[in-house]
């Protein structure tokens, strides 16, 4: 995205800026599943037994949150109606806009799926300013597809269809919150 988005989410931002976000999702276009930012009743009952899972499990639910919305938006070209905010802030939501933009100028949707295998690499409960965390992934283009005026757009022959990815995220008022977002799509996975 990153590439033709200019600096929005690496690879795959270049491939949803030439395929913007001008539409729905096709009915067939796989649901990413709801997320949430907050842990749920299952990781609040085990954070006494383990704290340090149940943070990791809300860092990943922020994560998952902020692409889900990510691809809404992607999909219409507008972050408008999306809860983007709960999920990203700073310079990640600043990206995330900036794609969007530049999708909508460009013309594009995305109509494909992106696939994720993220983790939690480094956490710090005691950080001074707040909790933190760093998550690697591994972005899978192989479901992903855009579109101009309803004409499939390729991706870019030098794309990789599998490349790496770092986000950084800050706790605040209990929330996490992505902050910073960085695409390497010059690292596969």
């Amino acid at each position: 995205m990153h590439g033709r988005l200019g600096g929005a989410a690496g690879a795959v931002v270049l491939v949803v800026l030439l395929a913007g976000c001008g539409g729905e999702p096709a009915p067939d276009a796989k649901a990413v599943p709801e997320a949430s930012a907050e842990p749920s009743a299952s990781a609040s009952a085990s954070a006494s037994a383990d704290p340090q899972a149940a943070e990791e499990q809300a860092v990943l639910a922020a994560y998952r949150g902020m692409w889900r919305e990510q691809m809404a938006a992607y999909r219409k070209a507008s972050v408008k109606g999306t809860r983007l905010k709960e999920y990203a802030a700073l310079n990640a939501l600043s990206r995330i806009e900036l794609d969007v933009r530049r999708m909508k100028e460009a013309g594009t949707v995305a109509t494909g799926d992106l696939g994720h295998d993220p983790a939690v690499a480094a956490l710090d409960l005691e950080a001074k300013g707040g909790p933190t965390a760093r998550i690697t992934d591994c972005l899978d283009l192989a479901d992903w597809a855009e579109e101009r005026d309803g004409k499939p757009l390729p991706l870019p022959s030098s794309q990789p269809t599998r490349y790496r990815a770092t986000a950084e995220a800050q706790r605040w008022e209990g929330r996490w919150r992505i902050t910073e977002y960085t695409p390497e799509g010059s690292r596969t996975c």
